[in-house]
């Protein structure tokens, strides 16, 4: 049976829930905004109006005002962004259960075997952008393709609200003559680097001897080659299934410059709470700190380290970053942290602790926190709170999310 792949990649998502909200910004230039004041003044997204003015997500608030004076800035409401992305999902999954999120906005589909209920890849994509119009509001860009790389290069070929099909018979006049940098994993430094080699075009990557790739690239470089070639075999995961978790993490941009040793505590402290929380949720330990640091002249630098036994104690993973901060600590003031949980292991497949002092305390850690979580469970987080959080408030990445807290490694384009 020969593979059909959807890909759906929701137009503009952020900016267009917000005008669902407000349907007076339906014609004017909208920018999802982060908080300035706060420093995350970038813009998050914008609307088509705004897009033909140059605004580019990512780029500074004041830089997107320049190009647009009348734009309409709005807040950023991830609760709103959540709900809509979950109903798509819901549509998505009465089609088919292989249904694989890619970001909020973005999802692939495998409707392979849905051709005898619901027709051609063409009518199903169609059906689908027909019924995300009319029941939510919001409209969607779908690629239809024999893989999932396809699949995601026609979602981006055609937007507002359009189907693409790329089949085995045209791929080549289809895709061949697109930048390079328009295939999936083939970011601004890959580019760049293939253009050192003549490779502009995802033709010539295509027409690129592998042997050439291989030793420019390695692994990655027969990768590209393979997706290039349209030999793409990556399967589609089934909706409901779980993936392994390598990582928990979170990071901030703080309100101020971290100056002194107290305010990079306080804000290590704060995220290694919400890591540590999520790591006990879901019942694993690391067995290894993750340290970024960011200063004020936007350099950043990682550092990690082996813990001496699996933890998801927030004490033991925030003192181990400390230790970390100690030995690597930056010349100019911080501007934003992140901490990452590595290496993770169920809670209880991890080593027996032993009878020496250091393992007895970090499993009275352990037992304390979960005591902690289950008081902010039953009377809220502010019921209990370290008393670092008090020596300056306005770093305390609290439950009343006055600050964002960003995780780690999320996917996806806005």
């Amino acid at each position: 049976m020969q593979r059909v792949i959807l890909h759906s990649d929701m137009n503009n998502f952020y900016a267009s829930v917000e005008c669902l909200y407000d349907p007076s910004l339906r014609s004017r230039p909208v920018v999802v905004s982060g908080d300035a004041e706060l420093r995350h003044g970038i813009v998050l997204a914008k609307n088509y109006l705004a897009k033909r003015f140059g605004i580019r997500t990512g780029e500074a608030l004041w830089q997107a005002r320049q190009k647009c004076p009348e734009a309409v800035f709005v807040p950023a409401h991830y609760d709103r962004y959540l709900h809509y992305s979950a109903l798509a999902r819901e549509i998505y999954v009465s089609y088919t259960d292989q249904v694989e999120p890619f970001g909020l906005d973005e999802c692939w589909l495998d409707v392979s075997g849905s051709a005898s209920l619901f027709g051609s890849g063409k009518q199903i994509a169609d059906d689908l952008r027909s019924r995300i119009r009319r029941e939510l509001g919001l409209t969607v860009s779908v690629g239809v393709s024999f893989n999932k790389v396809f699949a995601k290069l026609g979602s981006d070929l055609k937007k507002p609200d359009a189907t693409t099909v790329i089949d085995r018979t045209d791929y080549q006049k289809k895709v061949w003559e697109l930048p390079v940098g328009d295939l999936l994993y083939v970011g601004p430094a890959t580019a760049k680097k293939l253009a050192r080699y003549g490779i502009h075009t995802i033709g010539q990557l295509a027409r690129t001897p592998l042997e050439l790739l291989q030793v420019a690239f390695g692994k990655v470089g027969v990768m590209l080659w393979r997706f290039a070639n349209g030999q793409d075999q990556s399967s589609v995961s089934p909706y409901y299934s779980v993936p392994p978790i390598k990582t928990i993490g979170n990071s901030t941009t703080a309100p101020r410059d971290l100056v002194t040793d107290d305010d990079v505590k306080i804000t290590l402290y704060a995220l290694g709470e919400s890591v540590a929380a999520r790591l006990r949720s879901q019942r694993s330990v690391c067995a290894t700190v993750q340290l970024g640091v960011r200063d004020n002249a936007l350099f950043f630098y990682e550092r990690q380290s082996k813990l001496a036994r699996p933890t998801n104690s927030c004490t033991d993973i925030v003192q181990e970053a400390l230790r970390l901060y100690g030995r690597n600590r930056p010349e100019r003031p911080v501007r934003s942290l992140s901490l990452r949980a590595c290496d993770l292991e169920l809670e209880d497949e991890a080593p027996q602790l032993s009878l020496f002092p250091e393992d007895s305390r970090s499993q009275h850690h352990m037992e304390l926190e979960r005591t902690i979580d289950r008081i902010r469970t039953k009377y809220g987080y502010n019921s209990i709170r370290r008393g670092i959080m008090l020596i300056d408030p306005a770093l305390d990445l609290d439950a009343q999310r006055d600050h964002i807290i960003h995780p780690i490694g999320f996917l996806g384009t806005l």
